[in-house]
This record gives structure tokens, C-alpha cells and sequence, in this order.
């Protein structure tokens, strides 16, 4: 569960069961009450028919962790992002980065240093389809270490240099659920934030 959509959507369908929470956030939800193995069914389905998934195994919830945590700090943070994101990660999740690295590329297909990548592409995209920022403050705010090196970047990515991704008049975004997998929702009552 990646976006405010998706947490509406997920508060909508408690509510509609009769059950209270308490926070609903990014790949999370603590309930309220202790819930039977039938509510537990009626969640799970009431989530899938809104394209949502109820998650149960560990590795996978971490995962989903690991995607929102990147999630938050690229897409939804206002500050200029000035951390080494193994070290963030590794802090957030309680857990060695060798280990969450690891497990997210033998179940992704991919590493934490690419979907971070793809993510910030994105980030960059939407920046620039804005047009608040000029690319060089797209790169202090997205911790490039030059223009040049974000530009490289984007056009490996996506063929085109910023300028041109700029000029165009079809800027074609992927929404941030479908950047490297799904979303999920966690069914676990740990705190992420």
C-alpha cells in the first residue's frame, strides 16, 4: 500500500466490516479489536476486490517494507534527500543491509539499488512535469551528486535526457504502485514509522 488511495480505500472496507483502527499507514494497519479467523476472510477479500492484498509471510511483509519505506522517502518527503538509504533502511527495519539486500533481490527479481533508481526516475519526472524546480535543484533535492550525473541517469533509464523528457508533450509516468511490483498490504501490527 503505496499511495493515500490505497490507505482511503483500506479504511473504507473496515469500516464497511465494522471494525475500528487505529493507524492505517503505508503498508500497515493495527486494528482495534481481536479479529476472528472469519473477519480475517472479509478483510482479505473486501482488500483483493479493491486490488489489494492481505499479506501473512514475513519475508514478503518485510519486502513490502523495505518498497515503502523507499516509497515515502523519494515520493512523499519534502526535504532534500541527504542519506545513504543501506544505512536508512537498515536503521528503519532493524535489520543488516546485507540481509534486507539480499532478500529483496532473490524475491524482486531485482536489487534495492535499482527499484531506488527507478523510483527517483520517477520522482524526477514528476519535478520536472511540475516545472517548480529547475534540474539542478531536482538534483540537490534528489541527492544527485552533480546535474550530470542525474542526467546520465534518466537517460539510461528512459532514453531521454531531462531537457527532452521536458520538451515533450506526452510525459509518460508509471504510477508508483506499478514502479518494480505491486502494492500490499501488511497484515502485521508493527510499527513501521
Amino acid at each position: 500500500m503505496v499511495s493515500n488511495r490505497c490507505k482511503t480505500t483500506v479504511k473504507d472496507a473496515l469500516k464497511k466490516l465494522g471494525l475500528h483502527f487505529i493507524v492505517v499507514d503505508l503498508g500497515e494497519v493495527e486494528i482495534m479489536e481481536t479479529i476472528s479467523e472469519e473477519q480475517r476472510e472479509q478483510i482479505k477479500e473486501a482488500l483483493y476486490n479493491s486490488g489489494l492484498e492481505l499479506m501473512d509471510d514475513k519475508k514478503a511483509i518485510l519486502i513490502e517494507k523495505i518498497k515503502n519505506v523507499i516509497v515515502e522517502m523519494i515520493h512523499h518527503s519534502e526535504e532534500a534527500i541527504k542519506i545513504n538509504f543501506s544505512e536508512y533502511l537498515s536503521e528503519k527495519l532493524q535489520h543488516d543491509y546485507t540481509y534486507l539486500s539480499n532478500l529483496f533481490s532473490e524475491v524482486q527479481g531485482t536489487n534495492i539499488k535499482q527499484f531506488i533508481i527507478f523510483h527517483k526516475i520517477e520522482r524526477i519526472k514528476e519535478l520536472i512535469t511540475y516545472d517548480e524546480l529547475n534540474i539542478t535543484e531536482i538534483a540537490w533535492k534528489l541527492n544527485y551528486s552533480s546535474v550530470a550525473h542525474l542526467s546520465n541517469q534518466f537517460k539510461k533509464v528512459t532514453g531521454l535526457t531531462p531537457s527532452h523528457f521536458k520538451q515533450q508533450k506526452d510525459r509518460r509516468r508509471n504510477p508508483i504502485e506499478e514502479i518494480g511490483g505491486h502494492f500490499i498490504l501488511d497484515s502485521s501490527c508493527d510499527n513501521e514509522n
